[in-house]
């Protein structure tokens, strides 16, 4: 396997948005009527994670990433954030063998290797909305399967994985559908290990169906085109960078750094020592 990155889709560092220059002269203000819902999804992400590192897959999440990007980016979760930018509506058998060998590619270049997940401190959680879980299945499957190949130990790295889905809102009975309740391979991990994070039902669609994003979907067929590491111009790109920067700035702001902590409070999680500190980091400032 390449030892080099492989080629992924651009996405600017929005911590330095000087480097946008001119690209959104012009653009105007997004409307970010969402950005309560969204903070407070954002905040039980972080506090369902085990204290792990966050990977955030595909283009759905992109609006909690940068949210969170900019809440964190003066404390010690600084850098904890990442993105495994593959979007995979198909199973793992459908997948060619050199479809599996990028995709391992990118799971290694997200901290996901056997080697590496069997000698890390923290847990490593991958964030993503989910609908019925394919997503999750394909990458957990190819996943386990580079364990298995590697003789790495499963019993250690079954503990450092989390998955957090990011469900949409709907009345609770113990007739809900739970797309972990229909997936055996989340049986393989401890409980606490597979969680969901529920969300407004329209707020939901709109990151999952509407939100225009700063680049196109990065499915199978395209995991082997160089090209997709071209910043891509025009109206919806353009957009989808201005509301991008708009949410890493709100997460600065005390409001919303305010409102995470708020929320952390009220999580199981808070009874643990790392969310503690991380929310006497987040404090007045």
């Amino acid at each position: 396997m390449s030892t080099v990155d492989p080629p992924r889709p651009h996405r600017w560092d929005l911590l330095r948005p000087d480097q946008l220059g001119t690209l959104l002269d012009g653009v105007g203000q997004p409307d970010l009527w969402y950005l309560e819902e969204l903070t407070v999804c954002a905040a039980k992400v972080v506090a369902r994670s085990g204290g792990g590192d966050l990977r955030f897959v595909g283009r759905s999440a992109d609006s909690v990433f940068d949210l969170l990007g900019g809440a964190l980016a003066e404390t010690s979760w600084s850098g904890r954030l990442g993105r495994l930018p593959l979007s995979c509506a198909v199973g793992a058998a459908e997948l060619s063998r050199r479809d599996v060998e990028r995709m391992r590619e990118h799971l290694a270049a997200a901290g996901l290797a056997p080697h590496d997940l069997a000698r890390r401190r923290r847990p490593l959680a991958l964030v993503d909305l989910v609908w019925a879980g394919r997503t999750f299945t394909t990458v957990h499957t190819v996943l386990r399967d580079w364990v298995e190949e590697s003789r790495e130990p499963w019993p250690v790295i079954r503990s450092r994985l989390r998955y957090l889905g990011i469900t949409a809102r709907t009345a609770t009975s113990p007739r809900t559908w739970r797309w972990q309740q229909h997936h055996p391979w989340t049986g393989d991990l401890p409980a606490k290990a597979v969680q969901n994070v529920s969300l407004d039902r329209n707020v939901w669609h709109l990151l999952g169906d509407h939100q225009p994003k700063t680049a196109p979907s990065f499915p199978p067929r395209r995991w082997h085109d160089d090209t997709v590491s071209v910043p891509v111009r025009g109206d919806g790109p353009t957009r989808a960078l201005a509301t991008a920067v708009a949410l890493v700035e709100a997460g600065r702001t005390r409001t919303v750094r305010r409102r995470l902590v708020r929320t952390f409070g009220s999580e199981p999680a808070f009874a643990e020592p790392w969310l503690r500190s991380l929310s006497h980091e987040l404090g007045p400032r």
